[in-house]
Order: C-alpha cells, then structure tokens, then sequence
C-alpha cells in the first residue's frame, strides 16, 4: 500500500491524475493555481464534476531562455509544446528568428493534446530521462539526388544541418524509420512544412519543404510510412526535401546513417 506521501501532489505535477473522491475546488486549493484556470486549460463544463482516472492539465507559468544557436524547433521539442503555439504567446511571428538571451513564455498544452500520447523531451542534458540508444535503421526518405550535402557549423561559418535531396513535386516522403510524430506544421521560414518525428531514445529525424503534409502530431508512424510530399516550400528554390538526423538535438550527417548505394551528388 502506497505511504499518503505517495500520492499524487497537484502542487508539483503538470498533469494530474484525478483520484477517488477528488474535487476541481479541492485539486486548485492543493495546486495553488486559480480554479478557473484549469477550467479553462482543460476547457471543462459546468457543474464541473470530475472522474477517477481523468487527466487534468495544472496550467502554470513557464519561461525559457534562447540559448546561441537555437532554433523554434529546438524549444518546441524540448516542451513538447507546437512552435506555432509558443510563437503566439508571445506576440511573434512563427518564422521569427529567436537570439541568445531572448525569453519565452512557454503555454499549456490545450486539453486536446493531454489526452494524446505525451510529446517526450528531448535534451541535450545527460539526466533527459531518456535512453541514449544507438541509431535506428535508418532508411532514405526519398529517392533523388543529394543537391546539398551535410555541412557542420564551424566558427563564424553557418552549417547545413541536413541533406537536400532533389525528386519531383507531390512524391511521397517517408518516414525514414518508426517513430512518433512530434511537429507537423509550418516551420521556421527556411524549412517551409515539416514533419518532426521522435524515434527510439533521443533521435529525431526532420521532414523540409514539404507541399503536404499528411500526418498530424501525435501519430505513431511505421518505417516507410508516408509522412508528406515533396514540395517547395521555405527556402527550397526547386522541388526537394530537406532531410535532417539528430541526437540529443544535435544535427548529424545524414550520410552516415543511410544504407548504400547512396544517391550521386
């Protein structure tokens, strides 16, 4: 049996459990957060009454600091929490570009989104809480060309934190291996429609320049899986995908994760 120090605590979770006789009055008191505002982040209806096993977002106030180099994704992935979301709390353009210092308001997930798988957090810290496992199998997304080749950031040099790779517009782009969607929407300027999605451990692989885009976030997706077609959107001066590998948020080459013949550049 579970000491009463063991249950849950409103007063520190974000998403809290309800038990057994619980009351919306009875959690706010112990989450310290005003009754109205969990009505209004789970959008719940009068008279209010609540069941054993209901989650229930407990809103609070979040910020975060725009470390150098970050990017929207980046803060994103970290919150699980849509850059489209975070952009519009804080009053700024969706393909705004973030600098070192700038803060952000963070928001609470809509109710919606508690209901789905939970988006992981993925950082670059050794304690994340999740596994830093060894690569999936990794398959090309799409068959073309490699137009751009991976280039690492150097000092005063920006990088290129993927492959871009040439094939017609409206081809399927797959889901390079199995995973689970984490952004699917506009990106940053220079990446157009993207699709994010998180596989074993702490690596994601990224979808640019999408025309469509055919998953949504929250969805488990197979290996081979169509996740969007190729397009020409944000940067993209032709038809093209543009293809990102990266663990703990770091970009990898591409290239050395992807079964050969590898495409001729």
């Amino acid at each position: 049996m579970l000491a009463q120090d063991a249950k849950p605590e409103p007063k520190t979770e974000a998403v809290h459990v309800v038990q057994p006789g619980e009351t919306l009055g009875g959690i706010a008191a112990r989450a310290e957060v005003p009754r109205v505002l969990i009505i209004e982040a789970n959008g719940l209806k009068a008279p209010y009454a609540l069941k054993a096993g209901q989650k229930l977002i407990i809103p609070r106030r979040r910020s975060h600091t725009v470390k150098d180099g970050e990017t929207g994704f980046d803060v994103a992935m970290t919150y699980g929490v849509p850059w489209s979301a975070i952009a519009a709390a804080n009053a700024i353009k969706p393909d705004a570009k973030l600098k070192a210092g700038q803060k952000l308001a963070i928001p609470t997930v809509s109710a919606k989104a508690v209901s789905a798988v939970p988006v992981p957090s993925i950082s670059t810290e050794p304690d994340a809480g999740l596994p830093d496992t060894a690569a999936p199998g990794f398959a090309w997304p799409v068959q073309g060309k490699v137009r751009r080749a991976f280039m690492a950031a150097k000092q005063g040099q920006t990088g290129h934190d993927g492959i871009d790779i040439l094939a017609p517009s409206g081809t399927a782009v797959r889901a390079s291996a199995a995973g689970k969607v984490i952004f699917a929407g506009p990106g940053p300027d220079e990446y157009g429609l993207t699709v994010i999605i998180w596989h074993a451990g702490r690596w994601t692989t990224t979808y640019s320049y999408l025309d469509k885009i055919t998953v949504k976030v929250g969805d488990k997706v197979r290996a081979g899986e169509r996740v969007g077609l190729v397009g020409q959107t944000g940067l993209a001066e032709v038809p093209q995908l543009h293809f990102e590998v990266r663990r703990n948020k770091l970009a990898q080459d591409p290239a050395r994760y992807l079964p050969g013949p590898k495409p001729k550049r």
